[in-house]
C-alpha cells in the first residue's frame, strides 16, 4: 500500500488552494489520519519555516470517497509575531468532509514539566506485527505495511486506578524518514488516528459497533522522530449515547512526552 510519503503528498493549485492524493487502499472511506495529515500538511505549507506547529484542532463532518482526491483551501486566520493560526477545510464533490485548526508557534522558555511514562512491555518483547498479526487483522498489515504497529497485550497493560479503559501501542514508521521535523509532525498527525478509538472498545469486546472519528485534537510537545518507537498510551474515560471519549499519551524511547491527543468517536450499537 501507500509510503507516508505518498499518503501525504500535496500539489498546490493556488496560493492558498492544495490538492491531496489518492492512494491505494482497502479501505471503503477515505483513512481520517490520511485527511487530518494532508490538511496539516498544506498549512504547513502557507506557514514560514521558523513556525513549528504546536497544535490543532479537526472535525470529521463527512466520509470521504477514499478514490478521489481531496482538494484543501487554506485561510491565513492570524500571523503574529509568535504564532501563526491557519484554518483549513477538505473538500470532496464540492462538500466539506473535514475542517481543522492549526497553530504554530516560534518557541520560548519557560518552566517545564512532564508525566512519567507508565510501566510497559517493550516492543522487543511483544515481538513483529508481521509474525504475531492475528489472522482476522491481516487486512490492516496489509493497508499499513510500512508501519510496526505492536498491541501490549490486555493482560499485560499496567492499570491505573480509577480509568475505565486502557490500551497501550508501540509503533514506529519501518524505512528511515527525511529528517525534516515538520515531516515527522505531519506522519505523526497521520498515525495518531490510528486504533486511538479502539480503546473505547476494550471493556465492549464482544459488542458489534459501528465506529468513525468525529473529532480530534493535537498537541505536539517535544521533538520526535516517527521512523523509532513511540508508545501510545491510551485510554477511554467515558462512552455513551453512540459515541466514546478517548485520549492518548505518545511517549517516545526515553520516556519522553513528545505529543498528547484527545478523539471523540462514533461507537454506534448495531441492531438487527
Amino acid at each position: 500500500m501507500a509510503t507516508i510519503e505518498e499518503a501525504l503528498e500535496i500539489e498546490r493549485i493556488e496560493r492558498d488552494i492544495f490538492r491531496g492524493a489518492s492512494t491505494k487502499t482497502q479501505l471503503q472511506r477515505t483513512f481520517g489520519g490520511q485527511v487530518a495529515g494532508q490538511a496539516l500538511v498544506s498549512a504547513v505549507r502557507t506557514v514560514e519555516p521558523r513556525y513549528q506547529v504546536h497544535s490543532l484542532h479537526g472535525y470529521f463532518l463527512r466520509p470521504g470517497n477514499p478514490q478521489q482526491p481531496t482538494v484543501y483551501q487554506v485561510e491565513r486566520i492570524r500571523d503574529g509575531r509568535s504564532f501563526c493560526t491557519r484554518r483549513v477545510t477538505g473538500i470532496q464533490d464540492g462538500q466539506a468532509i473535514f475542517t481543522m485548526s492549526a497553530s504554530f508557534h516560534l518557541g520560548d522558555t519557560g518552566p517545564e514539566h512532564q508525566d512519567e511514562m507508565p510501566p510497559v512491555a517493550s516492543p522487543e518483547e511483544l515481538g513483529d506485527s508481521q509474525e504475531t498479526m492475528s489472522p482476522e487483522r491481516l487486512w490492516a498489515l496489509r493497508e499499513w505495511e510500512h508501519w510496526d504497529i505492536r498491541m501490549v497485550p490486555q493482560e499485560s497493560v499496567v492499570r491505573r486506578e480509577g480509568v475505565a479503559a486502557q490500551q497501550q501501542v508501540w509503533f514506529r514508521y519501518r524505512q528511515p524518514l527525511p529528517d525534516d521535523p515538520l515531516f515527522h509532525v505531519c506522519t505523526l498527525a497521520y498515525m495518531s488516528d490510528m486504533t486511538l478509538l479502539g480503546s473505547s472498545k476494550v471493556t465492549h469486546p464482544d459488542e458489534p459497533t459501528q465506529n468513525a472519528s468525529l473529532d480530534h485534537a493535537m498537541w505536539f510537545l517535544r521533538p520526535f522522530r516517527a521512523d523509532d518507537w513511540l508508545l501510545y498510551d491510551q485510554s477511554s474515560p467515558s462512552a455513551g449515547f453512540g459515541r466514546g471519549l478517548t485520549s492518548g499519551r505518545i511517549f517516545d524511547r526515553k520516556g519522553e512526552l513528545v505529543a498528547s491527543v484527545v478523539q471523540e468517536g462514533l461507537i454506534r450499537t448495531l441492531r438487527d
